[in-house]
């Protein structure tokens, strides 16, 4: 066998070659490959990445490569940082960059390293998530962005940068449910929506924290009225019991939102 080539079998007894390097004591797959070649070929690469540090993370070529690119970037980054991790990683100095595809890179704070050292990052329908404990986690929901929220209107990234996700460059405009913030000629308000059968818009609101009380009040009234729904609900945790309490009295809903409550009681009843 050619040097950093192991043959193997698959269950059906059809031959593959897996391609191996060892660098500082530590032991490195570097991938299965149908023919010899192409095994030793993955070798030759990491062997030169590894040892030629005139080939850095931006710098690198990965399409002249037959690695993938989330090897290169986890070599590159044992050899600069001598820290060896499976994802895609490479570290900077008060950041990483996870390099979800060669062109698609991402910009995180160090303090998130290892939670996405142990986490691969995967995208779906334009949507990041985790795979944790078995269910699918936004990476978004982790600045307190709601699943579903929209860029430009619930969040905003400080330096116009969206693949620049460290936390100082996230702001949450609307960290609420059912609420959606309107600038109107420069007059700033806030709409409040419940979802029934379709979004029905319950109010404008001035404060933020008003219109997410009205969403609460509208989600009471709509169990009153028989909905069964699994509405989620909104924590004003800036506010006590007593100013959250009054401040629930005193928000009004829409009169249009009681008499589409009512109809639908009626409707349902009938059927």
């Amino acid at each position: 066998m050619l040097t950093g080539v192991f043959q193997a079998s698959k269950k059906d007894g059809s031959l593959y070659y897996r391609s191996n390097i060892t660098y500082r004591s530590k032991h490195i797959s570097l991938g299965s490959f149908d023919c010899e070649a192409k095994a030793h070929q993955a070798y030759l690469e990491a062997n030169e990445l590894l040892q030629n540090d005139t080939i850095t993370i931006d710098t690198v070529s990965f399409h002249d490569y037959i690695l993938k690119h989330d090897k290169i970037v986890t070599l590159l980054n044992f050899r600069d940082n001598n820290i060896y991790m499976k994802n895609p990683i490479y570290m900077f100095r008060s950041y990483f960059c996870y390099y979800l595809s060669p062109d698609e890179i991402y910009k995180f704070d160090i303090d998130d390293l290892f939670y996405f050292s142990g986490h691969k990052l995967l995208k779906r329908g334009g949507h990041l998530y985790v795979n944790d404990y078995g269910m699918q986690v936004t990476i978004l929901s982790r600045y307190g962005i709601r699943n579903f929220a929209v860029a430009g209107r619930d969040y905003l990234f400080a330096n116009q940068d969206p693949y620049d996700l460290r936390y100082e460059n996230i702001i949450n405009i609307n960290p609420f449910h059912g609420v959606r913030r309107s600038n109107q000629n420069g007059k700033i308000s806030y709409q409040t929506f419940i979802h029934i059968r379709g979004d029905f818009r319950i109010g404008s609101y001035s404060a933020l924290h008003e219109a997410a009380i009205a969403y609460n009040k509208a989600v009471d009234l709509a169990h009153r009225y028989g909905i069964r729904k699994n509405f989620p609900t909104n924590f004003i945790t800036e506010l006590s019991a007593k100013q959250y309490a009054q401040a629930y009295t005193e928000i009004e809903l829409s009169e249009k939102y009681i008499r589409y409550l009512k109809q639908l009681n009626q409707t349902d009843c009938g059927d």
